[in-house]
C-alpha cells in the first residue's frame, strides 16, 4: 500500500497534479494538505476515485511547528508514506524597502520551513523502503527578480535544499526532485504578475504532467537537478 502526501492541493499545480496521479492509479492512499478545507474538497471531488483512498487534513504551512503531529498522524493510518511532493507557495511580493519582518516569515514559513519540515518528518517514515520527493522551487530561484526579494530567495532556498538533500537522502533509496516553472497561470502568479495574460502563459496541468512522470518507477535519473519548465513565447 502505497500514500502520496500533497501540499498545494487546493488549486493550480497541486489541484492538476492530485487529478493526474488519480487517473493513473499510481498510489493506494493520497493524502491532500493544506488550511482551504473547502478547496481541497473541491479537489478530492474532481480526482479519479477508483481503488485510491483519498483524504483531507487540514493544516496551516504558516505554523511548521505542528507539522510533525500531523505527519506522525498520517503515518499511523495508513502505515506507509512513499511520496510527498511539496507544492504548496506563498507570495506577497514587496521591494526590500517596504518588506516587513511578518512578509519575510509567513513567506519562508511556507515556502522553506514547512517543506524542510515535512521532508523531515516524511523521511523518518520513508527511509524504511525508499521513495520519492518533489519539491516546487521557481525560475524566480534563479536569477534576480527586483521586488519579489522574499519569493525568490525562498525558492532559491528550495533549490540548494533539493540538491543537497538529493546527495543526503541517497542511502535510503530516496530519489529527491526539484521542479522550477517559468510563467505559469496560478493564483501565486496572478500576485506577482497581475497585468500579465494568464492565457499566454503555460497552465498549471503542464507542470503537473511533468511531475506525475519523475513518480513513474522507471525514472531514476533526473533527481538532483533544478528540472526547469518553460512555455517558449512566440
Amino acid at each position: 500500500m502505497k500514500t502520496c502526501i500533497i501540499s498545494g492541493a487546493s488549486s493550480g499545480i497541486g489541484r492538476e497534479t492530485a487529478i493526474l496521479i488519480s487517473k493513473k492509479g499510481m498510489f493506494d492512499n493520497i493524502v491532500l494538505i493544506g488550511r482551504n478545507q473547502q478547496e481541497l474538497e473541491r479537489t478530492k471531488e474532481l480526482m479519479f476515485v477508483r481503488d485510491a483512498n483519498i483524504s483531507v487534513w487540514n493544516i496551516d504551512l504558516e505554523e511548521p511547528e505542528k507539522i510533525p503531529d500531523i505527519i506522525k498522524k498520517i503515518y499511523s493510518k495508513y502505515l506507509s508514506i512513499d511520496c510527498l511532493l511539496n507544492i504548496a507557495g506563498y507570495t506577497e511580493p514587496q521591494p526590500i524597502l517596504s518588506t516587513s519582518l511578518n512578509n519575510i516569515q509567513i513567506t519562508y514559513a511556507v515556502n522553506v520551513f514547512s517543506p524542510l519540515i515535512l521532508i523531515r518528518e516524511a523521511v523518518r517514515y520513508m527511509k524504511k523502503n525508499g521513495g520519492k520527493i518533489v519539491n516546487i522551487a521557481s525560475t524566480a530561484g534563479m536569477g534576480p527578480r527586483p521586488g519579489w526579494i522574499t519569493y525568490s530567495s525562498s525558492k532559491a532556498a528550495m533549490i540548494s535544499i533539493s540538491q543537497t538533500l538529493t546527495e543526503e537522502l541517497a542511502e535510503y533509496g530516496i530519489k529527491v526532485y526539484c521542479v522550477s516553472p517559468g510563467r505559469c497561470a496560478t493564483k501565486l502568479r496572478a500576485k506577482l504578475a497581475p497585468d500579465e495574460d494568464s492565457a499566454m502563459i503555460m497552465q498549471p496541468v503542464e507542470v503537473a504532467k511533468v511531475i506525475t512522470n519523475l513518480l513513474l518507477e522507471d525514472e531514476q535519473y533526473l533527481d538532483g537537478q533544478n528540472i526547469v519548465i518553460r512555455k517558449r513565447l512566440t
